[in-house]
């Protein structure tokens, strides 16, 4: 029995999934999930020092000529002391005297004779310095447990000196077809025959989604050659395949599953399109076994197959998030259940894709976004505020949010 999207959401966001992990380079753990909390080890700035090239000074002696005494380079262990009326020049980066209270630009200086200066504009105390841990202090936490790492949390890794990191191990994902009547891309095929696209489909999004994806083969249509398939596969964190219904009554890729005990989390979801979506699991194994037409296979795993795989992940970021912006047209719809629509975004507003039939495949191709209506609107008037759901880049929250547009 189909269930509401809501409660399919709510058994894939509460599975028990334990992921193991491994330590690698800081530099190869772009885009995977950090196992471990990340404390600072050290201050940042770890000294006072200067933000710009200029020079150290008292405050206090602002209006007066100061003598220059010295002169400090970045990384220069310098232990210095400014005196009264005295100045110090000093490049960016370099530590600061201890007592200095403001650095005065270059060009915020008038040369004079005698190896002095004068300052000819306004100064603020303790202007241009980097005081110690301004920026991070040692024991402040980096990076969360189930965190994404991006380039910006390897800058962080690396101002403190960390070269590897704990991250969990990437899904594995196994992807097979059924049908006899479809036939593989690199097949040749006859005029009667049509190409499976939902196979590369789900192969190239889990790659994007950061898994280990490995493709075993189509299936005849019968139940010992899926059953074999599926159990080559039972090492595999998730299986997913689409359709499975032979020019026959029969389908076998259900019968399959049932002989191999498999555990029905849910069988089909009131959403269109995508009601027959189903999904379970054999031993360890999850198995999500999408609708056979191409765009409601691809916006059914964009709902949900991506929630499977941001859990397999171990990512604290599984709910959808979503963009608020205005349609661009009246739409008009039958309302009694949940509707999702593809379209294109061009970061003010929302047009729905002309041509949004399940079976065709062109259509993602030319949208980057889709909107999800609940199951009571029948009319979104144009420049109404609509809820927009990303395709082409991962946006996603660490908190439920209800992603539905209403009336």
């Amino acid at each position: 029995m189909a269930i509401s999207v809501q409660k399919a959401i709510d058994i894939i966001s509460n599975l028990n999934i334990n992921t193991n992990f491994e330590i690698i380079p800081i530099e190869n753990a772009l885009t995977r999930i950090c196992a471990q909390e990340v404390i600072a080890n050290s201050f940042l700035p770890k000294f006072n020092n200067s933000a710009m090239d200029g020079y150290a000074i008292i405050y206090g002696n602002k209006d007066n000529e100061l003598k220059i005494i010295d002169t400090i380079f970045a990384g220069d262990d310098n232990k210095k002391i400014l005196e009264e009326n005295t100045c110090i020049k000093i490049m960016t980066g370099a530590r600061v005297p201890e007592n200095t209270s403001a650095i005065i630009p270059i060009e915020d200086i008038q040369e004079l004779n005698d190896n002095k200066i004068k300052i000819t504009q306004n100064a603020k105390e303790f202007q241009h310095i980097r005081y110690i841990g301004e920026d991070i202090k040692k024991d402040d936490i980096l990076i969360n447990i189930g965190e994404e790492i991006n380039f910006s949390k390897i800058t962080l890794l690396s101002s403190q000196g960390i070269s590897h990191i704990k991250v969990f191990k990437k899904p594995k994902i196994v992807v097979f077809s059924s049908g006899e009547e479809l036939k593989l891309h690199y097949e040749k095929i006859e005029d009667h025959q049509i190409y499976n696209s939902n196979t590369p489909t789900f192969i190239a999004r889990a790659k994007e989604l950061g898994c280990d994806v490995r493709f075993i083969g189509q299936a005849k249509d019968s139940i010992e050659a899926i059953k074999e398939l599926v159990e080559n596969s039972l090492d595999a964190d998730l299986i997913i395949t689409s359709g499975g219904v032979s020019v026959g009554d029969a389908d076998f890729t259900r019968e399959a599953f049932n002989e191999l005990d498999f555990k029905i989390l849910f069988d089909g979801i009131q959403i269109k399109p995508g009601k027959p979506t189903i999904f379970g699991k054999i031993k360890n194994t999850y198995i999500l076994n999408l609708p056979g037409n191409p765009l409601a296979s691809a916006l059914i795993f964009e709902l949900f197959g991506k929630l499977i795989i941001q859990k397999l992940l171990a990512s604290n970021e599984i709910y959808q998030n979503y963009i608020l912006g205005k349609i661009d047209q009246t739409f008009k719809t039958k309302k009694g259940r949940v509707t999702v629509i593809p379209g294109m975004f061009d970061g003010e507003y929302f047009s729905i894709s002309p041509n949004r039939s399940p079976g065709m495949v062109s259509v993602l191709s030319l949208c980057n976004s889709m909107i999800i209506l609940d199951d009571e609107v029948e009319r979104i008037e144009k420049e109404r505020l609509v809820k927009i759901l990303p395709i082409n880049w991962k946006f996603l929250s660490t908190k439920e949010k209800d992603f539905y547009t209403h009336e």
